[in-house]
């Protein structure tokens, strides 16, 4: 199969309509610091989702917009409210067609407490097409056609949500009430099947990306499989380097899965601004499209969205859209496998040393979404590479970061000696441009307060890559630091601090 925008193109049968993958995901990741304009609160939540949605198909130029059940009250009217609130709009620009709304919901195995939003959120699939029929006629595409399951790692997860919207969702409309059947009572069921994308976010996981997709494509009359990589906890759990080396072996193992299956297989690549989590801004575009060339989807997070100006953000979203998917890099996996699991070790030792420090000033910085517990009974933490020290999630994490002046970039390089590194860079394109700019938030005068071993990353580091320190950042991180230091725990006070240091780097973590 092509993917294609243009008329005629091939029919996909689990859409019944023509292919057309998004280069660009919004997503509702809250990694910024500055708040949207139709914002009334710095918390973003409920309705003003709604806008921010529409917000990024009207004007920023994004064709798909993520709406995450994953941890967060969400409104489960999305779609009527998008076209009833902006018909003029939505009656030019089809949602199902031109424009896509993919739904990211509980994993179950992982989220217990979460479980049922699954079959909720599943159920409420078919009342969106009824919705888009009202609006758009007999014939509407439907609005909804794929979910994004997080934490995945075993195709079977994948078929479970598959088969339970086949059979118990869609199939409900030919099973009998009583006297009727429940689709002659209530109306049908539409659309009869949605496609599962599988987001992958561990070091494991990752590497048997292919094979995962191989056995959930078995059976099925699919023309393309989406793939979801993350970026940012492969870094929380294996540092930089080993998540960008992840990202290069999963992608080249599904290229080549996608040639023997004859399937097109198009990866999502969920990164964001900070360099630990892509260096994903908008003048840096460029470099990450010819960094990950068989990517298909890049994710346009809140930080992109909010912290720069819309001109330019529109200016890089346009270059995305009219960009070409490319073939995917060959990599030398095991030296590549090799690396990784030294880095991981190094990493999760310095990471080790600095948890109680992070998970303390992680608990000042900004909320920008309404999210639910992530700790304890209602929720889940990010453990360390499967070991008992507990993290925050990666935004707050790398926030907590660069807030003490030491960017989570830095950390694991001791690992490496001037062979590992020169492969290293002709594998990791960017590494030095990434490096650059993560270096001008370290505060090397905050080095006394921490532990040896950090010091020694350090020193590394700064052997290898050029350092020119933003010395309002500086600042502002050595303002915090002397807080901690002097027992001053005012949440307030470190809240500005963060915040004011956040705003002189454009993304919060």
């Amino acid at each position: 199969m092509v993917v294609s925008t243009q008329k005629g193109a091939t029919i996909h049968p689990l859409r019944r309509r023509p292919v057309n993958v998004p280069r660009c995901m919004s997503t509702q990741h809250p990694d910024n610091v500055q708040i949207p304009f139709f914002a009334d609160h710095p918390v973003i939540q409920g309705e003003t989702e709604i806008k921010e949605a529409y917000y990024a198909y009207s004007h920023l130029g994004c064709t798909e917009q993520m709406w995450d059940y994953e941890g967060k009250e969400v409104d489960h009217f999305v779609v009527k409210k998008l076209l009833s609130r902006y018909e003029q709009f939505f009656r030019k620009r089809r949602l199902g067609t031109d424009l896509f709304l993919t739904l990211r919901v509980p994993n179950p195995r992982v989220e217990r407490a979460e479980a049922k939003v699954l079959l909720e959120t599943l159920e409420s699939i078919p009342r969106s097409y009824d919705a888009a029929r009202l609006f758009y006629g007999d014939g509407a595409p439907p609005p909804i056609f794929e979910v994004i399951l997080p934490m995945t790692t075993d195709a079977r997860e994948l078929n479970r949500v598959y088969h339970y919207y086949r059979e118990f969702v869609g199939g409900k409309e030919r099973q009998r009430c009583f006297d009727v059947s429940v689709g002659d009572w209530v109306g049908d069921f539409r659309p009869d099947r949605v496609n599962v994308i599988p987001l992958i976010e561990d070091r494991e996981h990752l590497l048997r990306a292919d094979r995962i997709v191989a056995e959930y494509l078995q059976g099925k009359e699919i023309e393309y499989q989406r793939v979801f990589l993350a970026r940012s906890d492969p870094a929380l759990n294996y540092g930089l380097v080993s998540a960008v080396l992840l990202a290069k072996v999963a992608l080249a193992r599904l290229g080549r899965q996608e040639k023997r299956l004859g399937v097109d297989i198009l990866p999502i690549l969920g990164v964001g601004s900070a360099p630990f989590r892509g260096n994903f801004v908008p003048a840096r575009v460029g470099e990450t499209l010819a960094e990950y060339p068989s990517v298909q989807t890049f994710t346009i997070q809140s930080a992109f969205k909010y912290d720069h100006e819309e001109e330019q953000v529109r200016a890089a979203i346009q270059h995305i859209n009219r960009s070409a998917r490319g073939e995917p890099q060959e990599v030398e996996e095991e030296r590549c496998i090799e690396i990784i699991a030294r880095v991981s070790a190094r990493y999760a030792e310095c990471v080790r040393a600095l948890a109680p420090l992070v998970n303390g000033v992680a608990r000042y910085v900004p909320p920008r979404r309404a999210r639910k517990l992530h700790i304890g009974l209602f929720g889940y933490s990010r453990r360390l590479d499967g070991h008992d020290t507990h993290l925050p999630r990666a935004i707050k994490f790398c926030a907590a970061m660069y807030s003490l002046g030491i960017p989570p970039e830095i950390l694991g390089f001791s690992a490496l000696d001037s062979s590992d590194l020169a492969f290293v860079r002709t594998t990791y394109r960017k590494l030095e441009r990434d490096m650059a700019d993560a270096l001008r938030y370290l505060n090397e005068d905050n080095l006394p307060y921490l532990p040896p071993l950090i010091r020694r990353e350090v020193k590394q580091v700064r052997e290898w890559f050029p350092c020119e320190p933003n010395e309002e950042h500086r600042e502002a991180t050595g303002r915090i630091m002397r807080a901690l230091q002097g027992g001053v725990e005012e949440s307030s006070t470190l809240t500005e601090g963060i915040a004011k240091a956040a705003s002189v780097r454009q993304f919060l973590g």
